[in-house]
Formats: C-alpha cells, sequence, structure tokens
C-alpha cells in the first residue's frame, strides 16, 4: 500500500518499552511480564494464570490502567516458564500493536458494531504488513463500538469509533489522544476501516513516533495526506460535527465498568476494581471460586484497572459484589480509593524513592473527606510518573530528600511544597481542604 506523506520533521524519541511475554522488563522485584487479553478469560484458564503467577513470580499481579494484566516477580529462569504455561491455557492475548476493543465488545447488548470482528481482521492486515517491528513500542489503537462501557477516557494513537451519522452507520476517526482531545479526521464506511488505519500506521512506521509527538513537529496534514486515495478523494469525510482540541467539545458519557451491565445474551456482568491496581493471585484465586459459585463463565479485563465477571445472573450479582468486597476489592463507584493513583514503588521497582502503593491506603482515608468526582492523586516513586503519565490535580513525588507536591501537574514538573513521608496523610489532607475552600470561595462571588 502506499499514501502520499510529507517529508518527516526531526521528531524526538521516546523512551520506555513496552513488557511482554517474550520480552520481560527488569524492575526492583525480578521480572515484569504484560499479557493484554483479548475477550473472555475463562474462570478454570485465569484460576491457572493466578497460580502460575504464584509459581513462577512473586504472586503480585496487577490490571493496568489500559485494562493489562502484569505479573511481577519472574527470574531469567521462570520467565520462559510462566510464558509456555500462559500459552498452555489458551489465553487469547494481544500480540503486536496493542489494539483495545470496548470491555464488553462483542457481549454488550448497547453496541452498535462489532468492535471484536473488526480488530480481528485489523490484527491480521497489521502482522502482514509488519509494522509491528517498525513503530515505537507505546502505539496503540483503539475501536470503540459506541457502547456506553467504552474507551473515551483511553488516549490513543489511532481512534475509531461508531456512531450514526445521517441515519447510517460510520467510524469517527481520530488520532492523537482520547476523544475529548484526539484531533479529528473525519468520517469513514466500516469497510474502509482496516485501509485507514493502516495509512495512519504508516505514517507512524515511516516516523517511529508517537502521533502526539508528530502533530507538535508537523501538524495533523500528514495524517489527512496519508487518507487520499487518487480514484476517491478520501477515504475520511469531514463534517460540521468533527471533533478537535480546537472545539474543546465535552466528551460523550463513559460509563463506569463497576457495577451491572446487561448482556445481550440476558445475563450480567459485573464490574469490580483493584485497589490501586494491584492484589495478591491468592486472593484473586479466591475471586475466581466467588465468581464460579455464581455462575460466572469467566472474566474480562477493563481500563482503569478492572475487571468484569461475565454471565451472571440477576440473583447471583448481589452476593458476589459481597464477596469480592470482603476479598478487598473496590466494589462500589464512590470507593476513595479509586481516586488515588500509586505506581508499585519501592522495593518493588528500583527507581523508586518511596513505598507509593504502601502508602497509598493512608493517603485515601485522609483525603476522602475531600475528594470530587474530578479530583485525583497520583503518587509517583519517582519522577517518570508510570501510574498516570499526565497531570493530575495533586501529584506526589519521591525523591531522594522529601516528597515534592505538585498542584496541576505531572511528576516531572516543579513542585510548590515539599513534605517528609511520615508527614504526607495531614499534609495532603491540608493541601486538598484548603483547595476545597478556595473552591467555595470562588462559587460564592
Amino acid at each position: 500500500m502506499s499514501a502520499p506523506v510529507r517529508s518527516p520533521s526531526v521528531i524526538p524519541p521516546r523512551r520506555g518499552v513496552c513488557p511482554g511475554l517474550s520480552r520481560p522488563l527488569p524492575t526492583g522485584d525480578g521480572l515484569l511480564v504484560r499479557i493484554l487479553p483479548i475477550g473472555t478469560i475463562a474462570r478454570d484458564a485465569f484460576a491457572a494464570l493466578c497460580v502460575a503467577a504464584r509459581t513462577y513470580g512473586n504472586g503480585i499481579v496487577e490490571i493496568t490502567a489500559r485494562g493489562s494484566v502484569q505479573v511481577r516477580g519472574l527470574s531469567a529462569d521462570s520467565a520462559p516458564r510462566f510464558a509456555d504455561a500462559v500459552a498452555a491455557l489458551g489465553i487469547a492475548g494481544e500480540d503486536g500493536v496493542p489494539i483495545l476493543c470496548n470491555p464488553l465488545a462483542g457481549l454488550d447488548a448497547a453496541e452498535i458494531f462489532d468492535a471484536s470482528a473488526f480488530a480481528a481482521v485489523l490484527r491480521r492486515a497489521v502482522a502482514q504488513q509488519s509494522l509491528g517491528g517498525r513503530l515505537d513500542p507505546k502505539v496503540s489503537i483503539v475501536i470503540d463500538s459506541g457502547a456506553p462501557v467504552n474507551l473515551a477516557r483511553v488516549a490513543a494513537d489511532v481512534r475509531l469509533r461508531a456512531q450514526l451519522h445521517d441515519g447510517q452507520m460510520v467510524l469517527r476517526l481520530a488520532v492523537g489522544g482520547d476523544e475529548a482531545t484526539a484531533i479529528d479526521l473525519g468520517v469513514i464506511a466500516p469497510g474502509d476501516g482496516v485501509e485507514a488505519v493502516s495509512r495512519l500506521l504508516l505514517v507512524l512506521a515511516e516516523r517511529g513516533a508517537r502521533a502526539l509527538d508528530i502533530i507538535a513537529a508537523e501538524g495533523v496534514d500528514c495524517f489527512a495526506d496519508a487518507l487520499a486515495c487518487a480514484d476517491r478523494g478520501s477515504l475520511a469525510q469531514r463534517d460540521h460535527g468533527a471533533r478537535s482540541i480546537e472545539t474543546g467539545a465535552a466528551p460523550r458519557q463513559c460509563r463506569d465498568p463497576i457495577g451491572l451491565h446487561a448482556l445481550c445474551d440476558g445475563s450480567w456482568a459485573c464490574g469490580f476494581g483493584l485497589a490501586f491496581g494491584h492484589t495478591e493471585a491468592s486472593t484473586l484465586e479466591k475471586l475466581t471460586d466467588a465468581a464460579a459459585a455464581a455462575g460466572a463463565r469467566g472474566l474480562r479485563t477493563a481500563p482503569n484497572r478492572g475487571l468484569l465477571a461475565i454471565g451472571l445472573t440477576s440473583k447471583s450479582t448481589a452476593p458476589f459484589l459481597a464477596a469480592a468486597a470482603s476479598l478487598g476489592f473496590v466494589t462500589r463507584s464512590d470507593d476513595p480509593r479509586r481516586h488515588v493513583f500509586a505506581c508499585a514503588g519501592a522495593p518493588l521497582c528500583a527507581s523508586a524513592f518511596i513505598a507509593a502503593r504502601a502508602i497509598a491506603p493512608d493517603i485515601a482515608v485522609a483525603a476522602a473527606p475531600y475528594l470530587s468526582d474530578g479530583l485525583t492523586i497520583h503518587l509517583s516513586g519517582c519522577a517518570k510518573g508510570c501510574a498516570h503519565p499526565g497531570a493530575a490535580p495533586l501529584t506526589v513525588v519521591g525523591t531522594s530528600g522529601d516528597c515534592g507536591l505538585i498542584a496541576n501537574g505531572a511528576a516531572h514538573d516543579a513542585p510548590f511544597a515539599a513534605a517528609p513521608l511520615r508527614e504526607l496523610p495531614d499534609v495532603i489532607a491540608d493541601h486538598l481542604r484548603e483547595r476545597c475552600s478556595l473552591a467555595e470561595k470562588i462559587r460564592h462571588v
């Protein structure tokens, strides 16, 4: 396939790799591997995955912000054996460029497009073009089926979203961000989706960079040019409803995965979260037992560090949620632990100066009276900010001395204050109290 593109500008390379089964990542507690499951993991396979995490790793299992499963504490000797164990389970995992679909793709009664089937075709096309080795390792694609439990808040380099347009189902195409910030490229027919995404990936591959970096260096024209066709003008058709960074349009509804969701077959999915994104494999095994008792046929991962039990009956949902809560999982959308993002921290991560995840529960308790829907706290063991790469209302960064506090910024930004680790809960509570008081005064002006 050929597509007209402009001469690439010099784009600074991004750092970082994504750890996979074949490429574990060294961390402070050994090797880390990441699996991005495709679809539902059967109960028995999920339980066996937990056993493998205990057998070959240190038993710590994480669910990431994008819904990947991470297993920690592997060694050079055990990592290949863990990979073999996972392969034997038949868990369908992402291989190559991550293509993310709605958490309930193919099951959600509200979706208007089969994102799972489209993603399968797209994976084959990307593999045939051998683009994986040429793309930045963090490039990702989002395929949104139009259902309320969606990926609107998940950033990606290339986005496709199903929507109704003049009475027809079309795919809206965008690059470089989440649904609120990505640059809109127009709408395309579903039959043109694979070709359009492939053309955009070629732009990324030629530059070996992320979409946001290309947009910053060259603008968006190189992506629009790539969609041009000699015989059809352009694959994407712009319209007056197009969304871009400049319009500042509000994102559509993004329903929380935590809670109950009706499925096409009349059964239910029950969503819950991992507190601060991690748990013990043995605890997940008990959770799987509870899912089996509730009649669930399997589990799926979800964005924002969540899981969904699939196939429950209306009568079994309440007992299952009660069991999940008793095991320490997040079962309420208003749980204060959901407002705190914490990396693994020391000693699990060799780069961390503080045990971010260990202090997260105390921070959540101290902050609970002052939390609102949009207020989040990011606890980062170092300035890399892995748990929450973007800006947060309050970021706490570990250093070789005191912890740095950053308002409305990312982990690498300059702090406005410093605090000893032992005083963090009180300092954070004082800051949030003052923030809430100021906001109240502004509302009454």
